[in-house]
């Protein structure tokens, strides 16, 4: 078969030839290999977090397997947001929006460049949508390389990581526990580098990636710096070379199929609500028609979930793993799935699944065996969330409301809910609204809802006051009955901008609405009264983000509609 031709491969005694030429015989390379096939390898290692602090390693073992496939890797840095880091400037505006950042990052380096091809060290919660965006959006041969979860440690006997660490913050803010033990629990979270240890965003991400097609099957999950991620590291190296050779582009392998089989892994493993977004601003940036948020809908009706991984459940990541993982958890849906979508291995997902045997019937479960039949995430509508909002049940508990009427108690994003909790603001029947944290109006979904949620639990109130908010959620969210990510957001004019102190809000999660309680005359003289809405001032990077990021229906990625007006 004949090697294709490389873009990256210039017309000799052209300029660009000739520059280029310059630059890279002044690094050692040979003529041999300027004609190699051209792979970028992305990294986002990082000194600022213990999730990217080991990628370095990760891309030398990439590089060098790059290099005895026949191709030439040249290394690049994008930003490296940790949720965890990243959170404390901007009023956490900065988590969501680094996304898109890393997706701009790739395009001006490979693009700028015009490498052949790309292989990605996917690692904490933006790095694996931002790669597989910037895959959709470039159509280059790519593939992910799951880096990873953390060893996570104990406390006083029981398991603690930083998920646990996460949530009893709230506690130590009520002042139900002391500072010194909280910090004890901080010091015994984390034993090493990777993404948090549970089902949130980062290994539900990394387990999408797989469902997708966009990683070579087995990676997901996988401990941090074990043999087994070095070899799966080293095996997508020399795949990628393949890839390129080969022309298999993401445009390929991202069909409707396979956005499916993604979302019924979600599903499935109960994993973060973030992979919503996610994988609709993937769909965006290939220019797919595709409603991700529509596909969760009808899924969770046929789909059953079939594992439970903290903080949705009993088990833990490690279990998952050992249980078989993505692989396994697929092999349980092939009767559901698209078995004929491509993935970056050149055969489809049926050809992949062959063989594969899941490992005992409890951490990942039979089809005719689920742990529950009853959806863990669920997309709602309704006056106060015309296009869409959002709720993690996880494994649902007795205990757990799925109706909810009550006054709503109505307070700014971040701080302002959180101390109209701590003084006892908030009480049981109330709907705490807690607005202005959304995409535009955070900016970058600012605001700390999550923090707001683990204050009510704290409290002892989760099952005693619903929360609804156009703030985002973190993907550990499943306590108590949170309405998140409202669009329109009230920022933009959206209805829950309009929600007074008393009013009635309905919330209805068997018949996925949440609606506020209010005759349409009174909505519409409120909405006469108030004028235009005024985004609130931001600067730099977020000032950009502001201004430029589209509805969260269409992924909430940058360059959609910048006004997103309701």
């Amino acid at each position: 078969m004949a090697k294709p031709k490389l873009r990256s491969n210039f017309q000799p005694g052209s300029s660009l030839w000739a520059v280029r030429r310059a630059q890279w015989r002044a690094l050692g390379l040979s003529d041999e290999d300027m004609e190699k096939p051209k792979i970028a390898v992305v990294n986002s290692s990082s000194d600022l977090a213990i999730c990217f602090s080991h990628l370095d390693d990760v891309a030398a073992t990439v590089k060098e397997a790059v290099r005895a496939g026949g191709g030439l890797p040249f290394e690049i840095r994008t930003t490296a947001p940790s949720d965890f880091i990243f959170c404390a400037g901007g009023g956490g505006g900065y988590i969501l929006s680094s996304r898109d950042l890393i997706v701009n990052d790739i395009e001006v380096a490979v693009e700028g460049a015009q490498l052949d091809g790309m292989i990605c060290l996917s690692s904490c919660d933006k790095t694996p949508p931002a790669h597989l965006m910037a895959a959709a959006r470039l159509n280059l041969p790519t593939i992910l390389v799951a880096c990873g979860y953390q060893p996570s440690g104990e406390y006083r006997g029981e398991p603690m990581d930083i998920e646990e660490v996460f949530i009893r913050s709230a506690d130590a803010l009520r002042g139900t526990i002391s500072t010194e033990e909280i910090g004890a629990m901080a010091d015994n979270a984390v034993r090493g580098p990777g993404v948090c240890s549970g089902m949130g965003t980062a290994n539900s991400m990394h387990v999408v990636a797989e469902a997708l097609g966009m990683t070579l099957p087995g990676g997901a999950p996988v401990l941090a710096n074990s043999p087994k991620m070095v070899e799966y590291a080293r095996e997508s190296g020399a795949r990628i070379v393949d890839m390129v050779l080969a022309d298999l582009r993401p445009r390929s392998i991202l069909t409707e199929g396979a956005f499916r089989n993604a979302v019924a892994a979600v599903l499935a493993s109960s994993g973060s609500i973030n992979t919503v977004k996610h994988l609709q601003a993937s769909a965006t940036e290939g220019e797919l028609d595709i409603d991700v948020f529509a596909l969760f809908e009808e899924l969770s009706d046929t789909v059953p979930m079939l594992s439970a991984v903290r903080p949705n459940g009993d088990k833990s990541i490690e279990e998952f793993e050992a249980a078989g993982g993505a692989r396994a958890i697929l092999k349980r849906l092939e009767p559901l799935l698209d078995r004929e979508a491509l993935t970056v291995t050149g055969k489809p997902v049926g050809d992949n699944l062959a063989g594969v045997v899941p490992v005992g019937d409890e951490v990942i479960r039979p089809l005719d065996k689920p742990v529950t039949t009853e959806a863990p995430i669920v997309i709602m509508r309704g006056s106060l969330a015309p296009e869409s909002a959002i709720v993690k049940l996880g494994a649902r508990e007795a205990s757990r409301r799925r109706r909810f009427t009550g006054p709503a108690v109505v307070c700014g994003a971040g701080n302002d809910a959180m101390s109209a909790i701590t003084k006892g603001k908030v009480k049981a029947g109330d709907v705490l609204v807690v607005r202005g944290g959304g995409l535009k109006g955070g900016p970058g979904m600012a605001g700390r809802a999550s923090m707001v949620a683990f204050l009510l639990y704290s409290a002892g109130l989760e099952n005693e006051v619903a929360i609804v908010t156009d703030g985002q959620l973190s993907g550990l969210v499943n306590k108590g009955l949170v309405v998140g990510e409202i669009a329109p957001e009230s920022a933009v004019g959206g209805p829950l901008g309009l929600v007074r102190d008393g009013d009635l809000i309905s919330i209805d999660v068997d018949a996925r609405t949440v609606d506020l309680d209010v005759p349409e005359e009174e909505i519409a003289a409120r909405r006469a009264s108030e004028g235009e809405p005024r985004l609130p001032e931001a600067r730099g990077y977020l000032a950009l983000y502001q201004r430029s990021v589209g509805p969260m229906s269409k992924g909430a990625v940058l360059g959609g509609d910048a006004v997103n007006r309701a």
